[in-house]
């Protein structure tokens, strides 16, 4: 049977900084690879930059995305909350920090 172990205070508020991190760094970069031409991998997101435009889909979603966050860390002794936001920066560090940085690096090198 596996053991669960159960985080600190201070590392549950560590994982909503990291995720706070890695949202600002996810609209960043997006808007930076739109910019120099390259497409949204996400078709939800693609389809709002159709309607409203770069700029105030990255605000919307990043706004809806950083507002969880905030309600996730406010809720931080929910056994579920840490495991959450594990997730969350896994699936950001994966899906965003290391494609948009290697999309980067190419291309500024």
């Amino acid at each position: 049977m596996m053991k669960v172990t159960q985080l600190t205070d201070r590392q549950v508020y560590d994982l909503f900084v990291l995720n706070i991190a890695l949202q600002i760094f996810d609209g960043v970069a997006t808007y930076q690879g739109l910019t120099a031409g390259w497409r949204e991998a996400n078709p939800v997101i693609a389809g709002v930059f159709e309607q409203l435009g770069i700029g105030p889909t990255l605000l919307l979603f990043k706004a809806m995305a950083g507002g969880l966050l905030v309600l996730l860390n406010q809720h931080r002794y929910n056994f579920l909350v840490a495991p959450g936001l594990s997730a969350l920066a896994g699936t950001y560090f994966v899906f965003s920090l290391v494609p948009w940085s290697i999309k980067l690096v190419q291309a500024y090198t």
